[in-house]
Parts: structure tokens; C-alpha cells; sequence
């Protein structure tokens, strides 16, 4: 008996060692996954975008500027001259803080009176806007009490204060924050798996070839098997987009019908992995197998849960290749902040730039296996 069962049992580690794909999984994906939760996620908010306006530029200025530099919470990393545009570089998700220094804040701690300093927050991102609003807050009580000790014998009152505001979610809601993410993230799941599936279910009952073999053009073949999924694409970001704003009560700040037509940027992309993972997959098994595994690094290192300039740097230069992070931050752009392609075009073109060669790539792949 144990001798039937132990042939049994080797038979199928030979059968796992024959399938390089599933091998591959088991092997690779364990270490990415470790890596990434291991390695490149965590919970703390760090290195946040700041811009400053320091309409005093005095020695005191400098050295309260200087406060939040020298911590690894806030990168000083623009400086500017007014309001619009303070506006402009947090619109364009170039920032998520901003300090207003006022032109009399030397003038003020000279007199030993309280200086009053604008901190602007992006809000957008509830758990990056929590902390900056916490670190911000610390940091100043710090530079606080530095000044007061110089005041001995006065009277009690603060040196520096915080005015902060908090923009495009002032409530710090995160479901403003989650919903958008989730539209990009279900749409690219879907659009993938459901692409793959398709052709590889052809191809697994035996009726590929009889397409094949049919009057239809490879290029007929394949716009007719990529058409229904786009408008099934569609018609969940609709329902999706729908859900959100009856019932989470989301935000959309934005031009929808401009959301829906640069979706279609990053279709190309999903649609055209659902194609490759096709050509290199036999059973529907396979292809899922294969369309699962890169989506897990995708969401994680795309900003879905935690901010990008939190991670390492390592970290960070993965997620600009990776397309979910672009349109991510597209739609969260529309919805939360109502910007348009003014301060999205670059994310529109990279992306429009890696869906169009991604799907080429595919469809010359699929048509090699056609013809």
C-alpha cells in the first residue's frame, strides 16, 4: 500500500517539476511577495513632499524651514511665491504639504509675539495627511519651546503656531481615498483575467482551431474577442463608479466623462497582458496562475495602500513601471481633486506609452500563433 502511495506521490512532483510555469510560481512568487511585504511596505509615512513659501526669508525663517528638513518626515523640495502656485504643485501631486511662512514671522519673534504659519495638507490621502498634520505639529512645539526658552519673565504666550487646512478631503475620510484606487485595481484584475481566459478557453475545448480555420482575419479574430471585454470593462467602472457615489457618498470633484476616456489609456495595457499571458498559457488553470501572479506587486507597490515616497527607493523605481501606479494617480486626480489633463498629461503619456507597446506586443504574439 505505502509503496502505491509513495509512486503516487512521486509521480506528481515529477509532473510539477515538467511544468516550468507552475514551478516557476512556486518557487518565485513566495520570494517576491516576501520581498515586498518584507522589504518595501510599511505602515509609517516618511519622506513627504513639501513645498514651501517663505515670504519672510530671514535667518529665522531659514532655521524653522530648516526644523522640518533635518527630519525624515518632510522633504523640502520646492519652493515658491504665492498661493497659485502652492495650488499647482499640490494639484499635480507634486507635494502634499505646504508651509506658508508669513513676511513678518521675524519681525513677530523679535517682539516676542506669535507668529502665525500656514500648513496646507493634502488630504486626499487620509492616512499621509493624519501624519503630516501629526509630525507637522511636533515639530513646531519642538521650535516652540526652543523660542520660549528664551523668554523667561514674560509673558506666556506661544512663539510659533500652526494654522493647518486640510484640502480636497477635509474629513480625512478614507473611503475618498480607497474607491478610486479600487476602480483601477478591479478594472485591471478583470480586463486581465477575463482577456486570458478567453482565448485560452478556445484553445483548451478545441474550437481555436476551427477560428482559425474559419473566412475571419487574425485582426478580425482579435478585435472581436477584445471588444466585448472593453465594454464589459466599462460597464463595471460604471457600476463601480455608480456604488460609490449612491452609496460611500465619494467624491467626484472632476469631469467624469474625461475619468472614462483616459481609462481607456489603461485598457490597452490590461488587455494586452490578458493577451500575452494567453499565447504562453494551455489551460484556463495556467492562465490564471500566470495573470495572478505579478497582480499582487502591482497593487502593492502602485500606491494603492501605502504612499510611493514612503518606500525605499529601490521600491520606488519599481512602481514607475509599473502602469497601475499612473493611473491611479489619474483617477484619484479627477475624483478628489477635479484636475484635468493640465496636470495629468504626463501620466496619461507614460501610460499611453507602455498600454500601446504592451499591447502590439501582444496581438504580434497572437497573431504568430494564429497564422
Amino acid at each position: 500500500m505505502f509503496q502505491r502511495i509513495f509512486s503516487i506521490i512521486w509521480k506528481e512532483f515529477i509532473q510539477i517539476k515538467r511544468d516550468r510555469r507552475t514551478f516557476a510560481i512556486i518557487i518565485f512568487m513566495p520570494l517576491v511577495q516576501l520581498l515586498i511585504f518584507g522589504y518595501a511596505l510599511s505602515t509609517d509615512v516618511k519622506h513627504i513632499p513639501t513645498v514651501v513659501w517663505d515670504a519672510s526669508n530671514t535667518p529665522q525663517s531659514r532655521s524653522f524651514i530648516d526644523a522640518f528638513r533635518q527630519t525624515e518626515f518632510f522633504d523640502i523640495d520646492y519652493y515658491v511665491n504665492n498661493y497659485a502656485e502652492i495650488a499647482h504643485h499640490v494639484d499635480g501631486g507634486l507635494a502634499r504639504a505646504a508651509l506658508v511662512i508669513p513676511a513678518n514671522y521675524a519681525w513677530l519673534i523679535e517682539r516676542r509675539e506669535t507668529a502665525a504659519v500656514q500648513l496646507f495638507v493634502d488630504g486626499s490621502d487620509p492616512n499621509t495627511g493624519t501624519r503630516a498634520l501629526f509630525y507637522a505639529n511636533l515639530i513646531a512645539q519642538a521650535r516652540n519651546t526652543r523660542i520660549m526658552s528664551d523668554r523667561i519673565g514674560k509673558p506666556i504666550e506661544p512663539a510659533v503656531t500652526l494654522q493647518p487646512r486640510v484640502w480636497y478631503n477635509p474629513g480625512m475620510e478614507a473611503v475618498a481615498w480607497n474607491i478610486p484606487g479600487l476602480i483601477g485595481v478591479v478594472l485591471q484584475m478583470l480586463t486581465t483575467l477575463l482577456t486570458a481566459f478567453a482565448i485560452v478557453r478556445e484553445r483548451e475545448t478545441g474550437t481555436m482551431e476551427q477560428l482559425i480555420t474559419s473566412p475571419l482575419k487574425p485582426f478580425e479574430l482579435i478585435i472581436g474577442k477584445l471588444v466585448p471585454y472593453i465594454l464589459v470593462a466599462y460597464a463595471d467602472v460604471i457600476m463601480i463608479l455608480t456604488v460609490a457615489i449612491l452609496v460611500f457618498r465619494a467624491p467626484v470633484h472632476g469631469n467624469i466623462f474625461l475619468l472614462l476616456a483616459l481609462a481607456s489609456v489603461f485598457l490597452m495595457y490590461s488587455l494586452g497582458i490578458g493577451i500575452l499571458v494567453s499565447t504562453v498559457s494551455r489551460t484556463q488553470f495556467q492562465a490564471y496562475q500566470i495573470s495572478w501572479a505579478p497582480q499582487i506587486p502591482a497593487v502593492l507597490l502602485s500606491g494603492f495602500f501605502f504612499p510611493v515616497e514612503s518606500m525605499p527607493r529601490l521600491a520606488q523605481i519599481i512602481s514607475y513601471f509599473i502602469p497601475l501606479t499612473y493611473f491611479l494617480h489619474m483617477i484619484r486626480g479627477i475624483m478628489l481633486k477635479g484636475v484635468g489633463l493640465e496636470y495629468l498629461w504626463r501620466d496619461v503619456a507614460v501610460l499611453g506609452v507602455i498600454g500601446s507597446l504592451t499591447l502590439i506586443f501582444a496581438i504580434t504574439r497572437l497573431r504568430k500563433t494564429l497564422d
